[in-house]
């Protein structure tokens, strides 16, 4: 049970102390690049590969995070996504938290406001979430694999639908991040074979309430690093929040709400695998404006039982799973009664 309960956070990720860090606003000439990846997607010449490989591998060596175009997810998935999300949080209360995923033994549904609180922060994140992963029939303990819970009181063409699509789109664009990743790093695609024959992609819905809704202090979610591998991030476009801590610049940086244009991650696991070359940066997220804010964040790891495929000599053996797992007990405050 305690086990379970753990996965509700399984796209969170690990605390930072937040207080030695001032509320530094980003100067306007630091800015996160943007990638276009459609020179690799469809290159016209292997020049555009390799242009495309080495934009990522300095993007996530300098700041662990870039933005991306020509990224193959097409807008009118994008749009469906943000009006399913918009159909689903509309709900009265009471009507979400039949889904709560506290109920559920993959832990995938509902997340109310308040449900997470980090150690070391004031106030509980104010947003709340749905949760999806890869659609299994049956529950295998832990809970990595399993199936989702879906509102049966809205039509399939207003959440279902629309956001099974875009999990598809964002799942095999992960995949395509971490072959650049790769290449990065000297190594063949072929490596994915090794790790991630059955990944573990979960996707995580968010709705952030507006700034008046809000305790003073509080964060829609707070300063972390994302723990596992590739996450690809959409925004709704023009309403801005999200921010990225730039150690060299002791400052945070801003990252803009741009249509069609997503933002692409790395989490602990990644920066462990590739021996530090590319970064894990912490971010946080605080809606400013007085209305609704709306996001979405896809997850891509590997399989559960995998180790370290570019290091087979690395002698720490953790696996995926268990990676994920020691992350959560970082990041909460558990019972000492709980084994992870």
């Amino acid at each position: 049970m305690f086990l379970s309960h753990l996965l509700a956070y399984f796209t969170l990720s690990t605390v930072k102390d937040n207080k030695k860090e001032t509320m530094t606003a980003a100067t306007d000439d630091t800015v996160l690049p943007i990638v276009d990846l459609s020179g690799y997607i469809n290159p016209k010449s292997p020049e555009d590969k390799e242009r495309v490989i080495a934009e990522v591998r300095d993007a996530c060596a300098r700041y662990g995070f870039f933005q991306v175009k020509g990224h193959g997810v097409p807008l009118q998935s994008q749009e469906g996504l943000i009006q399913g999300l918009s159909n689903f949080f509309s709900q009265p209360r009471e009507e979400k938290l039949k889904l709560s995923f506290l109920k559920n033994p993959c832990r995938r549904g509902y997340e109310a406001s308040g449900d997470s609180l980090r150690e070391g922060d004031a106030h509980p994140d104010s947003k709340e979430a749905f949760y999806i992963g890869r659609e299994e029939p049956v529950v295998e303990p832990p809970g990595f694999y399993g199936p989702n819970q879906w509102p049966p009181n809205l039509p399939e063409e207003a959440f279902h639908a629309p956001v099974w699509s875009y999990y598809q789109d964002t799942g095999a664009l992960g995949r395509t991040i971490w072959e650049i990743l790769l290449q990065g790093l000297g190594h063949p695609t072929s490596v994915l074979d090794v790790f991630a024959q059955r990944p573990i992609v979960q996707m995580k819905m968010i709705r952030y309430p507006p700034a008046s809704a809000t305790k003073p202090g509080q964060f829609g979610v707070g300063a972390h690093t994302d723990f596992g591998g590739v996450t690809v991030l959409l925004q709704q476009a023009g309403k801005e929040g999200l921010e990225v801590w730039s150690e060299a610049k002791a400052e945070w940086l801003p990252v803009p709400s741009i249509e069609d244009v997503l933002v692409i991650n790395c989490g602990d696991m990644i920066q462990k695998w590739s021996g530090g070359r590319y970064k894990s940066a912490k971010h946080r997220v605080i809606n400013k404006a007085d209305e609704e804010r709306l996001s979405c964040a896809t997850f891509w790891h590997g399989d559960s039982g995998a180790t370290n495929p570019l290091d087979p000599e690395d002698e720490n053996r953790d696996t995926v799973g268990q990676l994920l797992f020691k992350r959560f007990g970082k990041q909460f405050s558990l019972s000492k009664g709980v084994v992870v």
